[in-house]
């Protein structure tokens, strides 16, 4: 952390001056009643949602969808985003190379999942009790959680990069972005789709495979290799949008 600025910065105006407070307090205020009133309010479908059986399920989504939604918008900068240099501030008059850069917005939004996860932890672990999920099927949510936020979040490091002076630009992006992209996966093929890929973990039930020219990959495989390649090219854009932007 000393030896990067840039992640330095991050880490003094979300923790030490506060400005991220807000972030963990939003998920928190929000997924607390959610998974409090699943516990005890009738759902339209009750073999599935309602009980306790489901606490976990409906903990564990709801978790899913405010750690992304998140993750976007603080590798965004959505938050006290007047309190950032620019990325081009940093690179001619700070001297930091562009790996170093690319580096320190990566392990800020790792550190950032980490800690939402973590805050989110007692709650995930009290629904999990109360549903009797075995330990390592909540480990395995925990690393699902985990995989996912910080890889759609890459995305939003993207649009940071390419709309850094347009603030509303990238906004509208990562939200349409994430809005079309589930959308698509339900339609195109369910699996790809990362709540309904994790309620068929924690339901135990198994999607068909995918065929394909004659041949069947399973659903797991393509889920996988789809989100690997995602957020691959998500790195890839983020990198070459740096290079773009601070060598003009």
């Amino acid at each position: 952390m000393n030896s990067n600025p840039v992640l330095r910065e991050s880490i003094d105006i979300f923790f030490v001056e506060g400005h991220g407070f807000a972030v963990y307090f939003y998920i928190l205020v929000i997924l607390a009643p959610v998974e409090f009133l699943s516990l005890y309010l009738p759902s339209l479908d009750a073999q599935m949602w309602s009980g306790s059986a489901s606490l976990f399920k409906v903990t564990a989504v709801t978790t899913l969808l405010l750690t992304i939604y998140f993750a976007m918008r603080v590798a965004n900068q959505e938050f006290a985003s007047w309190r950032f240099r620019t990325l081009k501030r940093w690179h001619r008059e700070n001297d930091q190379p562009i790996a170093a850069i690319a580096q320190a917005q990566l392990l800020f939004l790792s550190l950032h999942v980490a800690l939402s996860l973590l805050l989110c932890a007692p709650l995930l672990i009290w629904a999990a009790a109360i549903a009797r999920t075995p330990v390592s099927m909540v480990a395995l949510t925990f690393g699902l959680l985990f995989f996912y936020a910080w890889g759609y979040a890459t995305w939003g490091l993207f649009a940071l990069t390419v709309w850094e002076r347009r603030a509303e630009s990238r906004q509208v992006f990562i939200r349409s972005f994430f809005f079309v992209l589930t959308v698509l996966s339900l339609l195109v093929y369910l699996p790809l789709n990362p709540i309904a890929f994790l309620l068929s973990i924690l339901s135990r039930q198994e999607f068909p495979p995918l065929g394909i020219a004659g041949y069947k990959w399973p659903a797991g495989t393509v889920h996988f290799s789809g989100h690997l390649l995602f957020i691959g090219s998500a790195l890839l854009a983020h990198r070459w949008a740096l290079r773009k932007e601070l060598r003009q």
